[in-house]
């Protein structure tokens, strides 16, 4: 496939592609139409149409789409059919959280390794993965060939940390630290900033009530001035 530019829109609806054929499959459904597809994703099939265009279209007029060939080909856009070696930094309770997450594995993303400086913590072992002190950090990740790292620690440790993973080798960071990592090129990061996601949720939901009390008042004031006419006709 020649490569394209693809806006981060489209790259973020992809999961959501891929978690519903993935439903379907599930129920048996072998193929289905863009239109059905926008029902169930609650996005239109103009969108649905255009986004899988990006990458090639994948569906027949007259026929929709083919709902494994559909699924197997967005795993291996997204990279999802194949193994990625996965370390955590930091094994506090996001940290061991994630590592307790079944649901990676399935999706390819295989946790090797866990680091921490809690000498109370190191030496544990979550869900088969021992955490280890990050004194040993750069050597398992070349020893192991990990491509990415998971960052759940404090902010103030995380520009640091980040240096000596892209100095290591590490080509994408998951980072939960609420900073912005300064980084290469050619290294990937998904920021996850867990409080700017919760405020972005608070805002939709005021920004939701306070549209509904203008339009109550707005109701309210046609209602008076409605009322206000007949009492003087009535007068």
């Amino acid at each position: 496939m020649e490569y394209k530019p693809i806006s981060k829109a489209v790259i973020a609806r992809l999961p959501r592609y891929y978690r519903h054929l993935g439903e379907l499959m599930e129920e048996g459904v072998e193929r289905i139409s863009s239109n059905d597809l926008s029902q169930r994703m609650h996005v239109t099939a103009s969108q649905i149409r255009q986004d899988l265009n990006n990458f090639g279209g994948f569906g027949q007029q007259g026929y929709g789409y083919n709902v494994k060939y559909l699924y197997t080909e967005i795993a291996k856009i997204m990279g999802v059919d194949r193994q990625h070696n996965l370390i955590i930094i930091g094994a506090g309770n996001l940290g061991q959280a994630i590592a307790n997450y079944a649901n990676f594995e399935r999706r390819g993303f295989i946790i090797k390794g866990m680091f921490d400086i809690n000498p109370r913590l190191i030496g544990r072992v979550v869900r088969g993965v021992e955490i280890l002190g990050v004194e040993e950090l750069e050597k398992f990740i070349v020893d192991n060939e990990v491509q990415i790292a998971a960052l759940t620690i404090p902010k103030t440790k995380a520009p640091e940390i980040a240096d000596r993973l892209v100095a290591a080798g590490i080509k994408a960071i998951w980072n939960f630290a609420h900073t912005d990592l300064v980084v290469p090129d050619d290294v990937v990061v998904e920021n996850v900033h867990l409080s700017e996601s919760l405020m972005r949720l608070s805002y939709r939901v005021c920004s939701m009530q306070d549209q509904k009390a203008q339009k109550e008042k707005i109701e309210e004031e046609k209602a008076l001035k409605k009322e206000k006419p007949e009492r003087n006709a009535q007068t």
